[in-house]
């Protein structure tokens, strides 16, 4: 059985970006575009993983992942950031993300983050 994720990024080229580095080893869920979308659609889906942004409109991925994991301790959220974002990094560890990638991604890089967080 393939790991389902759920992708969280305003930026339609970052959510495409990143589907073609996941597909074929890991099952896409859904696609939110904030945070508001990403807490319903995790409700929804139940995903084993979600890749989320940390700067969204709306709600931003470190409240949306805060709200996922008050709900379901056991959810796993990689965040997505860019370089420089080390302060946000740190909140959104501390609001329960197990992991994190730099933007621009590369696939060995993103596989590894999940690797590291869900269990083979």
């Amino acid at each position: 059985m393939s790991t389902s994720v759920l992708i969280a990024d305003d930026s339609e080229f970052m959510r495409n970006l990143l589907r073609e580095i996941l597909e074929g080893e890991f099952e896409i869920v859904g696609e939110a575009e904030n945070g508001v979308e990403a807490v319903d659609m995790y409700g929804d889906q139940d995903p084993d993983l979600v890749m989320m942004d940390i700067v969204m409109p709306i709600r931003n991925g470190i409240e949306a992942t805060e709200e996922i994991t008050d709900s379901d301790p056991g959810a796993r959220i990689i965040m997505c950031t860019s370089v420089g974002q080390e302060e946000k990094m740190k909140a959104a560890v501390k609001a329960g993300a197990e992991g994190y990638i730099t933007k621009p991604f590369q696939k060995p890089n993103v596989l590894e983050a999940i690797n590291d967080v869900v269990p083979a």
